[in-house]
């Protein structure tokens, strides 16, 4: 046929008025050639990698050889379905997106007549657990931290509730003594900055009192406090040896912080930063109100990008994470390290940044975390 000899030869379908119709244009063919090509430039390394693998395995790996043409409604609602018996809701819905998306493209590029993913339906999925952590396993496993840019980032992945390419990409210049400003992101040890998830996460990240001064010590002693650089750098390889890039969540938490987790039973599960992030939402439905956990989520939409970095947090949402913060942290009492001495007789592997932390804690947390002084 005249329009598949166009387009084995050219790669383009003949221009129509109407529809294509080719049982040569196949759902694998316009997924590869003509849907990823176009929509993978606005999306973030994390998630064309993550996006594009689910495309391939769920919808390509399903409907690949079938001719663009011949999919229809029945076919991919039987076919999501199947799928929620199977998966959970997150993948089902993922597939859900995505189909429709690819259908609603075809559409628009005239290789389809009408749009099959039009009618098509979210179907119900079984539950997925979504732990957080409680009160005992938070306090336990910043107690047992001994080093202080393990502590400051966990302090603020716990409190303040970023995601992780979002913390990991945080710069010197994003601390204003208040809050937080990101930048950017971080994504497999690469910084990009300007890129975010959406339009609301470049809002500033609220930061409780108490977690203030624990950011500060750590400005003091970290290697480069200058704006620019890294606030939780690590040091480069290969050919970036000798450069400080953004740290592998996985592998700082898989490293450095899940050991500690494990010495109080703290399962590995718990141990991510989306679970410290659903945490923080799911405690502040206890100390504010849903807009409050929204705002410090950086859920809410931003009418301009202009003010973004003006950005004011709003008080009661400030009110609510020092709340939360303040209930967690008030009864405890941390090893904590005095030079190279442990405090109290208790053990301690030797560490690269230490901190002479005050003693206790008064209701507000650390506040007196630089009293001892620092030593690097």
């Amino acid at each position: 046929m005249l329009h598949a000899l166009i387009l084995k030869d050219t790669g383009m379908p003949a221009k129509m008025a109407g529809a294509i119709e080719d049982d040569s244009v196949t759902f694998r063919w316009f997924v590869g050639e003509r849907y990823l090509p176009m929509r993978q430039g606005a999306w973030s390394p994390a998630y064309r990698r993550i996006n594009s693998y689910e495309i391939n395995y769920y919808l390509v790996e399903h409907f690949g050889r079938i001719p663009l043409g011949q999919l229809g409604t029945f076919e991919i609602q039987v076919w999501l379905n199947t799928l929620a018996t199977m998966y959970s809701q997150s993948i089902v819905r993922h597939c859900y997106v995505n189909i429709r998306s690819i259908t609603r493209m075809a559409k628009k590029l005239n290789f389809l007549a009408a749009d099959p993913g039009l009618d098509v339906t979210m179907p119900q999925t079984k539950p997925v657990p979504k732990p957080i952590m409680n009160q005992e396993q938070i306090v336990a496993l910043i107690g047992g931290i001994k080093d202080l840019h393990d502590l400051c980032l966990m302090y603020v992945g716990i409190f303040c509730g970023p995601r992780a390419s979002e913390v990991l990409g945080l710069q010197w210049k994003s601390w204003t003594g208040t809050t937080l400003v990101p930048y950017g992101t971080a994504y497999e040890g690469n910084l990009y900055p300007g890129r975010f998830k959406t339009r609301a996460s470049k809002a500033p990240i609220g930061v409780p009192e108490q977690v203030r001064p624990v950011i500060e010590a750590w400005q003091q002693v970290c290697p480069d406090p200058s704006p620019e650089a890294l606030m939780f750098p690590t040091f480069g390889r290969g050919t970036r040896k000798g450069q400080a890039v953004p740290r592998w969540s996985k592998n700082f938490l898989d490293g450095r912080i899940r050991p500690i987790a494990r010495q109080f039973g703290i399962p590995d599960r718990l141990i991510t930063f989306q679970v410290m992030r659903r945490t923080l939402g799911t405690n502040l439905q206890h100390h504010g109100t849903l807009k409050d956990a929204q705002g410090a989520l950086r859920h809410a939409s931003i009418q301009t990008t202009g003010d973004v970095y003006m950005q004011a947090i709003e008080g009661s949402v400030l009110q609510a994470l020092n709340s939360r913060t303040s209930e967690i942290l008030s009864d405890w009492k941390p090893t904590l390290v005095s030079g190279s001495q442990p405090i109290d007789g208790e053990s301690a592997a030797p560490k690269r940044r230490n901190v002479n932390l005050a003693r206790g804690l008064t209701l507000n947390g650390p506040s007196s975390i630089l009293k001892g002084g620092l030593s690097a």
